[in-house]
């Protein structure tokens, strides 16, 4: 068994998560500081509340087609 924070990872590049929104969840995950305001995008802004909160699903909105 994996750690949760490379599985949730893994899971939400297998099903093409925007790249923004992992970004954001694995720098809230690891209490990064935020990015600057000017380089914060919505999905940036989402994932990063759902890793400050170790939330691992929730993603799919953020899924792209």
């Amino acid at each position: 068994m994996g750690s949760p924070y490379y599985d949730a990872i893994d899971q939400m590049q297998k099903k093409k998560v925007d790249p923004e929104y992992i970004n954001g969840w694995a720098s809230g995950f690891l209490h990064n500081p935020k990015r600057e305001e000017q380089r914060v995008s919505e999905a940036y802004d989402a994932g990063y509340a759902a890793g400050l909160e170790k939330k691992t699903g929730g993603f799919e909105a953020w899924i792209r087609k």
